[in-house]
């Protein structure tokens, strides 16, 4: 057997760069990288190496530029995925929270913090977490719970096992998610005798699950017994790249199909069978689909409390759950008749089963008063309107947008408020609403636009999220990647202010003014972003905001919008409940009036049938 003497980091780096695609790109595209003293000699060593054939990126935030990765990886389609190493101690740990994102969005991501010695001849080395009752712990444990997959390498032949482990588990589709691989910083510079056979180029084929034929029979006869049946189209649809099986599987059967926030853009919304977003952040059109149909069939969702109303939402006295899924564990969730299988497959079975057969039509006027219904809270301001809402500034949007144009963001008041009223083109929203993790939005640009360089992503943020982390739009200026932010400034965390008040708190710590201070804020958002090289101005009005947008779409390098909005407004029409715990007791009346409506309300949740 021929061999190679390598360090583990060059070995690793080295077998990374010839993992492909059938399509004969690298899985791995690239590994963003911040260094420090548990990783800048072993792997940043190994990194320069190769830095010709696998590139590296620099960030300024661990958390960040695991979004970056983690956002390019889903614009992807999870066909392709980046890698991220930190230093140990606090460069691993500011990646956690990215490995959250990852895990609950079912999303690829290498994950390869520096960890302790494994000779432990140095201990405890700078950074270190020490366990008092297991010397086998470092900080690196943190990423157990949010890893699909957990390694630690602690000697240099444990990447022959740990690193086809890792890919396998990320281009499954079903256990797909963060893969950690924790790398003791003297065994990345020991040396070993690797098998050259090793490193041959391997493909890597994302297989799509088939139907068992007992469930496959089980979802055919729920089918053909159905009056009203629904289709909650989720992000499996995407990912399984099912978009046109999922469209004329419902234009030749009538079934009504409506998005969840993963799952939106599926179909484009002017789809004659796209009744629109589902549940609290839904349309009424899909929302009344829902709760009429007797069977609500869950293609490639894991059925969020968002989509489901807190399981409110489907009232149909008879109804019953068809949940179609790679993964056993979404498929089998509050007694679904399960059928584990792609998306595309289990789709084309079902309908060579149901041949021709049509159900009744939902009333198409459904559509017509929500197009209704968005286009009043879209349009420009009228005289008088002295700060615009935030759906105002969606509409502005939506006015600049093109048919390349990708709309995209995480959390805070957007998420719902392009979840309802974005009129997005097949493939045109991203939204990062699994984990709703503020700071996402501009390092997810990024990675989006990595990932789709021709496409016109904009990146729709609240000054609460910004603020929370931006500093990847220097790294955008630096890379010379361009894509344009919407920054709405509503001074605070409007959208948790208005659940604040609408559960009968009072406006207290969430909008700046209404928070402890000593000194009026009063932040320069354009002096800000400006300071980091991107093209920063203010828009003044909605008009002005358009004329911007149109411009910066010709910008080589990212543009900011800054915008003041009114913090108070939101959609009134559509959505339906959500279950937020309101106290027992309090002495504001409000509390008690909001509490008395929680449990009215929760008399309507079926958890189970």
């Amino acid at each position: 057997m021929k061999t190679i003497r390598l360090t583990a980091a060059q070995a690793l780096v080295r077998w990374l760069s010839v993992q492909m695609t059938p399509e004969g790109d690298r899985f791995i595209d690239g590994v963003w990288g911040i260094f420090g003293h548990g990783n800048v000699a072993g792997l940043g060593e190994a990194l320069h190496g190769i830095r010709d054939t696998l590139p590296t990126w620099r960030g300024h935030n661990e958390q960040t530029m695991a979004h970056t990765a983690i956002a390019y990886a889903k614009a992807q389609k999870r066909k392709r995925a980046m890698a991220v190493t930190t230093s140990i101690g606090p460069g691993a740990t500011n990646m956690v929270t990215a490995a959250a994102l990852a895990y609950v969005n079912r999303l690829p991501v290498l994950l390869i913090p520096g960890d302790v010695f494994a000779n432990r001849a140095p201990d405890p080395v700078l950074q270190q977490v020490e366990s008092f009752a297991d010397g086998t712990v470092s900080a690196n444990d943190c990423f157990r719970p949010v890893s699909r997959y957990f390694d630690r390498i602690s000697r240099p032949e444990h990447i022959l096992t740990a690193l086809p482990r890792a890919l396998r588990v990320m281009t499954d589709p079903a256990e797909c998610g963060p893969v950690t691989l924790a790398f003791c910083q003297d065994v990345q510079a020991e040396a070993y005798d690797y098998p050259e056979a090793f490193f041959t180029p391997k493909v890597w084929h994302i297989r799509r699950p088939q139907p068992d034929a007992v469930e496959l029979d089980a979802a055919i006869a729920a089918l053909k017994a159905a009056k009203a049946p629904v289709i909650v189209a989720g992000g499996g649809v995407i990912y399984s790249e099912a978009e046109a099986a999922l469209a004329a599987f419902a234009e030749t059967h009538g079934i009504p199909v409506v998005e969840t926030q993963a799952g939106k853009s599926a179909l484009a919304h002017d789809h004659q069978m796209n009744f629109g977003p589902v549940g609290v952040t839904g349309a009424s059109s899909a929302n009344i689909v829902c709760e009429k149909a007797d069977l609500v069939i869950g293609l490639g969702t894991r059925f969020q409390d968002f989509t489901t109303g807190s399981w409110s939402l489907f009232k149909h006295p008879n109804r019953k759950i068809l949940s179609i899924n790679v993964q056993a564990y979404d498929a089998a969730k509050h007694g679904a008749i399960s059928l584990v299988s792609d998306a595309k497959v289990a789709l084309q079975a079902l309908g060579a089963a149901l041949k021709s057969h049509r159900y009744a039509a939902p009333d198409a006027a459904l559509k017509a008063d929500w197009a209704q219904a968005k286009a009043a809270v879209k349009a420009a301001p009228a005289a008088g309107n002295t700060l615009p809402t935030d759906m105002q500034v969606v509409g502005a949007v939506q006015r600049a947008a093109t048919p390349e144009t990708v709309v995209m963001g995480a959390a805070g008041t957007m998420p719902g408020e392009l979840h309802k009223i974005w009129d997005a083109p097949q493939g045109g929203y991203h939204m990062e609403y699994g984990f709703s993790c503020m700071g996402y939005e501009v390092a997810g640009a990024l990675g989006i636009k990595m990932a789709r360089p021709k496409a016109d992503v904009v990146c729709m943020v609240g000054d609460g999220s910004y603020m929370m982390a931006n500093s990847e739009l220097a790294t955008a200026v630096m890379m010379g990647v361009p894509f344009t932010v919407v920054l709405t400034d509503n001074r605070g965390y409007g959208c948790i202010n208005r659940l604040q008040k609408h559960t009968g708190g009072a406006p207290f710590n969430n909008l700046l003014d209404d928070s402890y201070h000593v000194n009026p804020s009063a932040i320069d958002f354009v002096a800000h972003a400006a300071s980091m090289g991107a093209k920063a101005v203010k828009a003044g009005s909605i008009a002005a905001l358009e004329a911007e947008l149109h411009a910066a779409r010709s910008s080589t390098i990212p543009v900011v919008i800054v915008i003041d909005t009114d913090p108070m407004p939101s959609t009134a029409a559509g959505g339906t409940w959500w279950e937020v715990g309101v106290p027992e007791v309090s002495v504001r009346p409000a509390v008690n009036e909001a509490r008395a409506k929680y449990e009215s309300s929760k008399q309507k949740q079926r958890l189970a049938d």
